[in-house]
């Protein structure tokens, strides 16, 4: 069985005044992102969102030295970016469909989405979202931990570094087995 992992696929991370924002890449992507979202959810697939956040001057979390604030809790940032927030409006009470926060790259760090994958029987996980080389890389690097077979939608991820978007696709691929599709 398989799943698909919508990572990070919010308004700070995509949209162009997002407090992160991967810009154009991240929103050359959205009807792929959405197309697949759609797809995996059709096709009765489970379908979980795991969705970056983070409270203003946390002084414990590390990626503060590292980036501006982003994906705050109670604000805009945090909403799923374009039609897609639409999309899981319209979806998410379905039991197919899941939901979870993360404070760290990993979509598997600190969240039950191990546990939620498991009582369903899944072994393959489809990544798609943003930032390649960062929470995508992460969690994808957790799942060839856990055992998942990992398929990366290369056409639906992105990143605002492109040598670390590409680095991170060959790395899927050659380091973790990943099929990259």
């Amino acid at each position: 069985m398989k799943a698909l992992i919508n990572i990070d696929y919010t308004n700070d991370f995509v949209a162009e005044d997002g407090a992160l924002t991967c810009g154009e890449p991240g929103q050359k992507i959205h009807d792929r992102v959405l197309a697949l979202t759609k797809e995996f959810f059709e096709a009765g697939d489970y379908v979980a969102f795991a969705i970056d956040k983070h409270t203003e001057q946390d002084p414990y979390h590390p990626e503060n030295n590292l980036f501006p604030p982003h994906n705050l809790e109670g604000t805009d940032g945090r909403l799923l970016y374009g039609d897609l927030e639409a999309c899981f409006q319209d979806i998410k009470s379905s039991d197919t469909v899941y939901y979870t926060d993360k404070g760290r790259y990993s979509a598997f760090n600190g969240t039950d989405l191990e546990i939620k994958l498991r009582e369903r029987g899944i072994t393959e996980v489809h990544l798609i979202g943003v930032c390649t080389d960062i929470c995508v890389l992460h969690t994808a690097v957790d799942a060839y931990n856990k055992g998942f077979s990992i398929v990366v939608h290369q056409d639906a991820v992105a990143s605002f570094d492109q040598a670390g978007h590409e680095w991170a696709l060959r790395h899927f691929k050659n380091t973790l087995g990943a099929k990259v599709v």
